[in-house]
């Protein structure tokens, strides 16, 4: 199959949250979910942010967005206006629409990219549901319509919150291959939060650990495995145990 595109991104994000602050409602005291957090996602880097639940990844992932301004600190996505492309952990599609309108409805009329969308469809396996609505496809099938039309955009920065939580393990196994198949193809920058050890080393090249509490970074780790490396189980296991120094491989 044909790449999505030959362009590579030159987008870096550099990331600076000194505090981020819930406000005290219904008698629950103020809870600061982020203080002192700061690090630079380099260009076409694949950095993973994990941490226990209620540790303020997917806030954070929120402020970089521009999703949640009320913090103090500072987001620099590098020069000129970067197309930024954010997966959820639904995929938000139309239901009124079929999988492959929901793609062509996220590019402007006439565009050229346009043109690619069945052979995105085809490459993430969507070619025989491409014509179906979304209530009548999988949790994993309208996870991959989401993936594909967060890639068949081009984006500079991709923020990726969770989404491949809630499925099978075989479904999620094969989603994440996918991913690492479609970024492979066209490296872009990528912030991804997960729970999820083993899918945050068969992922990243670079995986950054927040602590609970309010929240900051307690270790930046670059993940040694090659693309190949990634498809092996053992190898990805042997990172994991290197990285977070224990051999279980559930959530943080």
């Amino acid at each position: 199959m044909a790449p999505i595109t030959e362009t590579a991104t030159e987008n870096s994000v550099r990331i600076t949250v000194k505090r981020k602050t819930f406000p005290a409602i219904g008698g629950r005291d103020e809870n600061t979910v982020l203080r002192d957090v700061s690090f630079e996602v380099g260009p076409r880097e694949f950095v993973v942010l994990t941490g226990p639940s209620g540790c303020g990844k997917s806030t954070l992932l929120n402020i970089v967005a521009g999703l949640d301004q009320d913090y103090e600190g500072h987001i620099d996505l590098g020069p000129g206006t970067p197309r930024m492309i954010f997966i959820f952990q639904t995929p938000r599609l139309l239901p009124w629409r079929t999988i492959r309108e929901n793609l062509m409805l996220s590019l402007p009329d006439g565009d050229r990219r346009q043109d690619n969308v069945d052979a995105i469809l085809d490459r993430v396996g969507l070619t025989e549901a491409k014509n179906a609505y979304p209530e009548r496809t999988s949790l994993g099938m309208q996870r991959r319509a989401a993936l594909a039309r967060g890639f068949i955009q081009e984006p500079d920065i991709l923020l990726m919150d969770e989404p491949f939580v809630s499925l099978d393990d075989p479904t999620a196994q094969d989603l994440r291959e996918l991913l690492v198949d479609l970024w492979n193809s066209r490296p872009t920058t990528v912030l991804f939060v997960t729970h999820d050890r083993h899918e945050a080393v068969m992922l990243g090249t670079r995986i950054l650990r927040l602590a609970p509490g309010s929240a900051s970074i307690v270790a930046d780790e670059t993940v040694r495995l090659t693309p190949s490396d990634r498809t092996s189980r053992d190898k990805v296991q042997a990172e994991l145990k290197r990285i977070f120094e224990g051999p279980d491989v559930g959530v943080s």
